[in-house]
């Protein structure tokens, strides 16, 4: 017999049977080969072919007569027919996938229904060799990712996201932009010296298009991905497997933040298990986007495209589409990519169960054979498709500092967005310093005057003068007129020494003894009563130190004996400092240092406590920050407009009418654009946003709360040595931010100097930090004329530049040629205004909700008005595990 490969041809030209074609075989035998009847015959085919069951397709004349059959005990599938005549020439047909390769192939036979098959040997060419098995062109291997798109065709999409790409308009000089830029509301030498420098057309326009599309997400199929896992079980063997599947949240992932360095956009892990959720996280926290703060606009956020120089809606829509393409692409592979990464499955064989939280199997093995099993993971398909909803006319307009102030304007008014909004406030308590390992040293006492009590001798001392006579010891003598000797009372001629010096220690190191000496009493020298009156005690300068004195008398008896004892009571001065003073202060310098040390490592690890706690704030609802920031977008707004509009309400109430505020955007500038440049280097004096504040221990504040608050990230100015070579031998200064080995990583910004709200987002923190806004406010549907007649008021934006020739491009309308920007511009609103009051292009905006999915041809086309024009598929991995049994060639070790 010959088997030759005559060819394939497609099963259908569109739908879910476009994925797969027909293949057939001539089978040429000789006489006696075919005898009819029941006879069957059939190619043996490896079971990895995705060949289809021919039942399903009766009305395809080529498979009259096919069958399918599959060996489950070998891999191999019989494709083969039922011979209806005994003709020498057979054909065998089947269905499968389109691709091709060389495969080994055998023929088999068989006479009836049941009949085991018998191989027939056979040569692939007439009069070549034959053999029981030939390579021949076959299907090649099924690797099954899910089932073609095309099979779901109508599914409903589960999810959808809107937003849109906004471009400016060129042409239009709109008075508010130019008076802010140029100080000029009306073109003049500035705008022309600044339209000489760069194309300021797009930047002063005050129109622009926004072009809104919407992302669909349909569940399509799910197919078992690579191998997670490799179980094998002894015959007879019984092994319990224990799947924990964990996702990665954000508590975990604080627990992980010493492997993860960096949270940024490629590299951050969504925590959203879901590509639509994943998107719609991404455009939450994407900061290009045009912000709007409205939950009934439900906009995930628009982009801000390249400036539009022609108002063709057709030709803008196409631009928008690629740019959306481009983007959304990218989106949606990145977060599928995220996602991938997001699951982890750990395989546990274990012999006794711990854990009831697990999912549990039980797996044995009844055979005789060593079963083998693979764990896979269960994949989901997910389709994308993108369609444009539509065009809207917005109005742009520029709000905050970095402009020229008008004649007449107050500087003062053109304050940053961020200014006012106020910042939540960490309050964090630092407790007082634990001291109670330290010992203060006693305060010294104050040192007092001392009142002591001294006993001294007063001899009884014979002075000798001319004719005088021996003193008698019991007389009384009183004092010379002369103050240095006393006579006796009763003899004119007895004379003894009047003073008489005494010493006395003094009662403590540097005390000083004073005049005010008192003599208490006085005795003989037999302990008798003795008499002295004292005239006057004297304390000479150079011995108040050593305690000596003198006492002069006045009137003495010595009572018959030689000598008297004297008791005075002795007035001691303190010192002027106390003895031990430099003792203590060396006491409590020490001590005062080591309450220093340990202050500065309490408020050290306060500041490091207050980091990590601040780190970790959880970040406010987007849409309530979003909200606030469009509070003050608006309300600036309304202020540049009581320029020309005084009344307030009545400005708001116009722009309500007229413009959908509810989907306002506004773009926030960089704040580098500030007048003054915040990049100039630091130097040693600069001080950042928020420096560690040095703490008081002993506030009396009557703010309870005062330096017991962090409002942002603390910064650190610090300086650096140059890098080698650098001639410049001074420091270079920085102003750092603070982190610790426990704290998240710092947000966007952290290194450019911003202020950093605690619980909020990226976005927030742009606008705290932004330079200007630049607002987009939609115009309502139907309201196109009303509102564009209103723009070109003499006192909102003018008609400056409307009258110039409009610059024809290809694909605008012949119409166009040769037309001012401000016919063209009326032509186009009305266009639109005719457009988005059309209900038949409202209800095709909503046709897949009624048809559901519609396959779109290529992939990609450039966006028609109100159609579908992009599709593609995200893979995305489960949480499930699926074992499946295997068999390996046990001498090539290759999967079977």
């Amino acid at each position: 017999m010959t088997v030759t490969f005559t060819g394939k041809v497609p099963l259908a030209t569109s739908g879910p049977n476009a994925y797969y074609q027909v293949w057939t075989y001539t089978v040429q035998g000789s006489p006696g080969d075919f005898i009819g009847g029941n006879q069957r015959i059939a190619l043996a085919l490896p079971a990895d072919v995705d060949v289809q069951d021919p039942h399903r397709y009766p009305d395809v004349t080529a498979l009259n007569g096919a069958f399918l059959e599959r060996d489950t005990t070998i891999s191999r599938q019989y494709a083969g027919k039922i011979l209806s005549s005994p003709s020498g020439t057979q054909s065998i047909s089947f269905v499968a996938p389109t691709a091709q390769a060389d495969r080994e192939l055998f023929l088999v036979g068989a006479t009836g229904t049941g009949r085991p098959w018998t191989v027939l040997p056979f040569a692939k060419t007439a009069g070549g060799s034959v053999a029981n098995i030939q390579s021949l062109p076959s299907p090649a291997s099924r690797v099954f990712t899910g089932r073609p798109v095309a099979d779901f065709t109508g599914t409903y999409p589960y999810a959808s996201e809107v937003f849109g790409v906004y471009q400016p308009l060129v042409g239009w000089m709109g008075a508010q932009n130019a008076e802010r830029f140029t100080g000029e509301r009306v073109p003049g030498e500035a705008l022309a010296a600044l339209s000489d420098a760069a194309p300021v057309e797009g930047i002063l326009s005050p129109v622009g298009l926004v072009n809104l599309f919407r992302e669909y997400f349909f569940e399509f199929d799910t197919f078992l991905g690579t191998p997670a896992g490799h179980l094998w079980l002894s015959p007879g063997g019984t092994v319990e497997v224990i799947e924990t599947s964990s996702r990665r949240t954000s508590t975990e992932r604080t627990a992980e933040q010493s492997e993860q360095t960096t949270r940024k956009v490629e590299e951050s892990l969504t925590e959203q298990a879901d590509v639509a959720d994943a998107v719609k996280e991404d455009n939450a926290n994407d900061t290009t986007l045009g912000a709007s703060a409205s939950a009934g606009a439900n906009f995930a956020g628009i982009y801000h495209g390249d400036v539009s120089t022609t108002f063709s809606t057709t030709t803008s829509t196409g631009k928008s589409s690629e740019q959306t393409h481009k983007h959304s692409r990218t989106q949606s592979s990145k977060v599928s990519s995220e996602i991938v990464r997001n699951f982890k499955t750990t395989f546990k064989t274990v012999t006794e169960t711990t854990d009831t939280s697990s999912r549990r199997y039980v797996v044995q093995n009844t055979t005789d054979k060593l079963v083998n099993y693979e764990l896979r993971r269960k994949m989901r398909k997910v389709g994308v498709q993108l369609q444009h909803l539509g065009s809207q006319l917005s109005w742009q307009v520029f709000l905050g500092p970095g402009g020229i102030p008008a004649p007449g304007a107050d500087p003062k008014s053109y304050v940053a967005p961020g200014r006012k909004l106020g910042l939540g406030e960490l309050v964090h308590v630092v407790p007082a310093p634990d001291l109670s390992s330290l010992r203060k040293p006693e305060p010294l006492e104050t040192l007092q005057e001392k009142i002591v009590t001294f006993t001294g001798t007063f001899p009884f001392r014979w002075l000798h003068r001319d004719n005088s006579n021996p003193p008698h010891n019991g007389a009384t003598y009183l004092l010379d007129e002369s103050l240095q000797w006393m006579n006796n009372e009763d003899e004119d001629n007895e004379h003894v020494h009047a003073t008489n010096d005494f010493v006395a220690v003094p009662p403590a190191p540097g005390y000083t003894l004073t005049d005010r000496i008192v003599v208490l009493e006085a005795k003989n020298g037999n302990g008798g009563p003795a008499k002295l009156i004292p005239h006057h005690v004297e304390v000479r300068p150079e011995n108040v130190q050593n305690g000596k004195f003198s006492l002069t008398a006045s009137e003495a008896s010595w009572a018959g004996t030689d000598s008297m004892t004297l008791t005075f009571s002795l007035t001691w001065a303190p010192p002027s400092s106390h003895p031990d003073q430099g003792s203590y202060d060396r006491a409590l310098k020490e001590y005062e240092d080591a309450v220093a040390v340990i202050q500065r490592r309490t408020y050290a690890e306060a500041v490091g406590a207050r980091i990590d706690l601040i780190s970790k704030i959880r970040t406010r609802p987007s849409e309530e920050l979003r909200k606030e920031e469009r509070q003050v977008v608006f309300a600036d707004l309304i202020k540049q407009l009581n320029k020309n509009v005084p009344d307030g309400h009545l400005a708001a109430e116009l722009i309500r009418q007229m413009f959908d505020v509810d989907r306002m955007l506004y773009f926030v500038a960089p704040d580098y654009w500030r007048p003054l440049n915040i990049t100039d280097p630091a130097g040693p004096g600069t001080k950042g946003r928020y420096p560690v504040p040095p703490h008081n221990w002993d506030n009396k504040s009557p703010d309870p709360i005062d330096g017991e608050t962090v409002v942002s990230w603390y910064s650190h100015t610090s300086g650096e040595n140059r890098g080698p070579g650098d001639p410049n031998t001074e420091l270079e200064y920085r102003v750092n931010y603070l982190i610790t080995e426990n704290s998240n990583p710092g947000p966007t910004g952290s290194s450019l100097g911003w202020l950093i709200q605690a619980d909020g987002d990226e976005r927030r923190n742009e606008f705290l930090n932004a330079a200007w806004v630049k607002v987009v406010l939609p115009i309502r549907p139907g309201h196109e004329t009303e509102a564009v007649d209103w723009l070109k008021r003499s006192d909102v934006e003018g008609e400056a530049a409307l009258g110039e020739l409009y610059k024809w491009q290809q694909g605008d309308p012949e119409t166009w040629r040769g037309q001012t920007i401000g016919w063209v511009l009326d032509e186009l609103v009305k266009e639109l205004q005719a457009s988005n009051t059309n209900m038949d292009n409202t209800l095709a905006t909503e046709k897949v909700f009624e048809t559901g999915f519609d396959p779109l041809d290529g992939g990609f086309r450039p966006a028609e008005p109100y159609q579908i024009f992009d599709q593609w598929v995200e893979v995305l991995p489960t949480d499930q595990v699926v074992a499946v049994e295997v068999e390996y060639d046990p001498k090539t070790g290759q999967q079977l």
